[in-house]
């Protein structure tokens, strides 16, 4: 149909997501795809029943746009037994219809017209769009690999001026897979401390991390939790990203901005999911064991790899693990990754893409959320490069 009318773009830069490009590249190639962090095994069969029977008890109708009080309060029980820290399930648990409406409702509530956010690249590609929607500035800072991609936190305090309103954390981190410490916890909360700036973490891998290290939620931390929002996602710590349910964790004056919006994207998320959901958090082991599952699979490719021309960065948490491909080119990630596909029809994710100005470090993104035959072939394809 042809258009009569000029769209003025709010977003004229920004494109297809890499994640969509890079899918329907493998899909054309045939390619094995290590690339997204949506896995490729089924979740645990009691969740689907469950969902099946709330649907079948007739649970399909519009949930309380705050989410369903057994799945807040399952929520509330899991942080007091995670970090002792209780929040109210009434008015400080919000569930949300995925984790990235969580960011953009958390980001759109609290962020004005002129205010600043820093948040740190290699990020999750829906941060800065989002902010810059609300007629604000995405204040990016860098992370490197010769630092490890630690924050250094000097840095950071250098950036914040009088307009900055918030700073966006993510760990375990997207893309990088390293995690905070509670030192990188005290140093945020003294950088926000009598300065108004509300944190935004993002932490959907919360239940992935590895070696027996701790997951340091900004809720281990009593005072930085009080001018903090937690965003989660269900569909990472159970297997089921499709469902599209998270949850938001905030205290209740941030909480009553953020559902002023979220009331009026979604209303409320998915009715049968969440009932299944409430049932499952029952089971801590449920998701207590992702740890351990998730090392297993990281070990996995690591050892299979081992005697490619690939060199691998340490993965401290989430779904992912970085590769430096410099002994085997020198060509632009993005361009390289192309090749993986047509080549190696193996697809993966540039670094590069992670960066708001491209920035290569000959660095691919791998996934590991994928069953063992799917990590032993991809390894065997790319040893083969």
């Amino acid at each position: 149909m042809k258009s009569h009318a000029t769209p003025r773009s709010k977003l004229p830069d920004v494109g297809t997501t890499i994640f969509t490009v890079i899918g329907q590249l493998a899909a054309e190639h045939d390619a094995l795809n290590l690339s997204q962090g949506a896995p490729n095994f089924a979740c645990d069969p009691r969740l689907v029943e469950y969902a099946v029977d709330a649907m079948r008890a007739g649970r399909n109708q519009y949930a309380p746009m705050t989410g369903l009080p057994a799945l807040r309060e399952a929520v509330a029980e899991k942080f007091v037994r995670l970090t002792g820290l209780r929040y109210d399930a009434e008015d400080e648990v919000t569930i949300v219809a995925s984790a990235s409406q969580g960011l953009y409702a958390a980001i759109s509530g609290l962020v004005h017209p002129g205010d600043e956010v820093i948040y740190f690249e290699p990020a999750f590609d829906s941060y800065a769009p989002i902010v810059r929607l609300q007629g604000a500035t995405p204040v990016a800072i860098k992370l490197s690999p010769q630092r490890g991609f630690r924050i250094d936190w000097d840095e950071v305090t250098a950036s914040v001026s009088p307009r900055t309103r918030m700073i966006i954390v993510n760990s375990p981190h997207n893309p990088s897979a390293t995690v905070f410490s509670a030192v990188d916890l005290e140093r945020l909360a003294a950088l926000t401390r009598r300065s108004g700036i509300v944190v935004l973490s993002d932490e959907v891998y919360e239940h992935v991390v590895f070696d027996g290290a701790t997951h340091h939620s900004v809720a281990r931390h009593p005072e930085l939790a009080g001018r903090s929002v937690i965003v989660s996602s269900f569909g990472k710590s159970y297997h089921v990203t499709g469902w599209r349910v998270g949850y938001c964790l905030a205290p209740a004056t941030l909480t009553e901005e953020i559902r002023k919006i979220h009331q009026f994207m979604m209303f409320a998320a998915d009715t049968p999911m969440q009932y299944a959901l409430a049932q499952m958090l029952a089971d801590e082991q449920a998701y207590l064991g992702l740890s351990a599952f998730y090392q297993q699979k990281r070990d996995l490719l690591a050892k299979a790899l081992a005697g490619s021309r690939f060199d691998l960065l340490p993965s401290e948490g989430s779904f992912f693990m970085l590769a430096r491909y410099g002994r085997i080119s020198k060509e632009p990630d993005s361009d390289f990754v192309l090749r993986l596909i047509r080549d190696a029809k193996v697809a993966t994710i540039p670094l590069s893409a992670f960066y708001s100005d491209g920035t290569d470090h000959g660095l691919i993104r791998l996934s590991f959320a994928k069953d063992e035959a799917t990590l032993v072939e991809g390894a065997r394809r790319l040893c083969a490069v």
